[in-house]
């Protein structure tokens, strides 16, 4: 009864488990025999929890270091399949919240929580998740941002020269290091700054000029959009900042926000654009509620930084097939919408001396569906 399980199996396994939504170690021994499951990694019985549990326990740094290479090598092969001219680079950190001894775990002020504080990078414009590395709970936002986007940004140069590039981050990313790397690389940018006295006084000053123009004593709502050449302590140069003015109805104070930019939109269109990060928060809610990007239990660091890397790879894989094989209609569908509508479906297994037959119900609600992403799938060419 003795069965070997490699360790790129059971890798592949777990990728797997996250994609048809069973996430924890223990969800294997019910998967043990699972009919699909089977068929796919062509086995007679799955892997067993302990037998993931051990392979859990030999994750190290290069471990982890090799998943996120298969993950680009991966993103190179999707952008070959469907080249983009232009990419949004998104930058944000996330709150890990866990509730045991997990080395490398801290208390964050910001999000008042013990957890981790990774950091993460998306495509703006299609979702992927480019890079993502675990960190301990209490390092600042921007702690090692350019030695995390720096070879990401090389490597999409290199991959692509003509695109446009552009980078976006919250003011927890207002780091002088992080601009000069993007006008050193050419790249446009968006990143907001977080208010201070100067800012604060300039953005007044702009508000009695508009006062005295404007009668602005009426209650009504206004937004205002306006720029200005400023220089921080901490700058090697001066740069162009939007500023937005905002009084909401019925409130006597404006509000004010800024933003660094190297772009030559209007200001308007640059806020605009600044605000359109939010997709960030989606994205990264569809990591922790579809493929349990938060879920790290293991008491070892690099087994949790491991565990990410795998769970961003099935992320990733679904992200992928929404783009490459799903119709319009669906293209924008939640993993768990696509799990009900295409991967948990109903069906009957026929095993005969030669074959494995899955015949599917004939009324299925998304038999359209399931046909054209089939489709697509068989079409797509592998490329080395």
């Amino acid at each position: 009864d003795h069965r070997e399980h490699t360790n790129h199996d059971v890798v592949i396994q777990k990728i797997y488990q996250h994609l048809a939504g069973y996430h924890t170690d223990d969800h294997a021994d019910e998967l043990k025999h699972e009919p699909m499951f089977t068929t796919i990694l062509d086995k007679k019985q799955l892997a067993s929890q302990p037998t993931l549990s051990r392979l859990n326990q030999k994750f190290d740094k290069e471990t982890m270091k090799q998943i996120q290479q298969v993950n680009q090598k991966l993103n190179r092969r999707v952008q070959k399949l469907k080249p983009s001219e232009h990419f949004v680079f998104d930058l944000d950190s996330a709150n890990f919240t866990t509730c045991g001894k997990q080395y490398g775990t801290d208390y964050n002020a910001h999000y008042q929580t013990t957890g981790y504080h990774p950091l993460v990078l998306f495509d703006g414009l299609t979702g992927d998740c480019i890079k993502a590395v675990l960190r301990a709970g209490n390092v600042y936002t921007s702690r090692n941002v350019v030695s995390f986007i720096g070879p990401v940004i090389k490597e999409y140069e290199k991959m692509n020269p003509s695109a446009t590039i552009a980078v976006r981050g919250d003011s927890g990313f207002a780091v002088p290091a992080l601009y000069e790397l993007c006008e050193e690389h050419e790249l446009k940018y968006a990143i907001r700054l977080k208010s201070n006295k100067r800012l604060t006084s300039l953005a007044q000053a702009i508000e009695n000029q508009i006062s005295e123009r404007l009668n602005l004593n009426n209650g009504a709502p206004y937004v205002f959009y306006k720029e200005i050449s400023y220089k921080a302590a901490s700058w090697n140069k001066s740069r162009r900042v939007i500023v937005k003015l905002e009084r909401p109805e019925g409130e006597l104070l404006f509000r004010y926000s800024f933003i660094v930019t190297n772009l030559s939109y209007r200001p308007k269109n640059i806020v605009k654009f600044y605000q359109n990060r939010g997709t960030m928060e989606n994205f990264i809610k569809e990591g922790k509620n579809g493929f349990a990007f938060d879920q790290l239990s293991s008491p070892d660091f690099y087994t949790n930084a491991t565990k990410l890397q795998i769970a961003l790879l099935a992320y990733n894989f679904a992200n992928w097939f929404r783009r490459l094989c799903l119709p319009k209609s669906m293209n924008k569908s939640t993993i768990a919408t696509v799990r009900i509508k295409l991967i948990k479906i109903a069906g009957k297994v026929i095993n005969t001396a030669r074959y494995t037959t899955f015949k599917l119900c004939s009324s299925c609600l998304y038999k359209k569906h399931f046909w054209f992403a089939l489709k697509k799938i068989q079409g797509i060419p592998l490329i080395e």
